[in-house]
């Protein structure tokens, strides 16, 4: 009953919004929203179901940004940015599992990010969150200043 009504309260929440979690559409908030719900499956990185850095690969190969493939490949991309210093875009990186970095999520600005969770698929969760928050490790910057226009232009 709680789950069910929990679902109804963001089914509002979203329908209200205009169907969007996010304030401003951009290319990027628009290619989240897309899949935002999409189920975690291990290994995944397509529509049917995405683990966290599948989920990272499918976002940014439509702006054509090349990533690697695991989480822990994908935190040692880019230039590192202080959490105080995030933009929409960056990439942020976890220690889920208690041996480094096991758990990445893409910044989408608000002190939030969007993620595939293992436990709720893609979803946008605040990185102010206990749990994310003990477990933060650091944030890359994968895209040039050229790509980031495209990404973030808003309509």
């Amino acid at each position: 009953m709680k789950k069910a009504f929990i679902s109804l309260v963001a089914g509002v929440m979203i329908f209200a919004g205009g169907g969007s979690v996010f304030a401003a559409q951009t290319p990027l908030n628009e290619s989240i929203d897309q899949v935002i719900g999409t189920p975690y499956k291990w290994g995944g990185t397509t529509e049917k179901g995405f683990d966290c850095s599948g989920f990272i690969i499918y976002i940014f190969d439509q702006f054509k940004v090349d990533l690697p493939r695991t989480s822990s490949s994908q935190a040692e991309t880019g230039t590192e940015v202080s959490q105080d210093e995030l933009r929409e875009g960056d990439l942020v990186f976890f220690n889920t599992s208690g041996k480094g970095v096991s758990h990445a999520g893409i910044y989408v600005g608000d002190g939030k990010f969007a993620h595939s969770s293992s436990s709720k698929g893609v979803v946008i969760s605040k990185l102010s969150d206990s749990y994310y928050k003990e477990r933060y490790v650091t944030a890359r910057r994968v895209v040039s200043s050229e790509t980031y226009a495209s990404v973030m232009k808003s309509e």
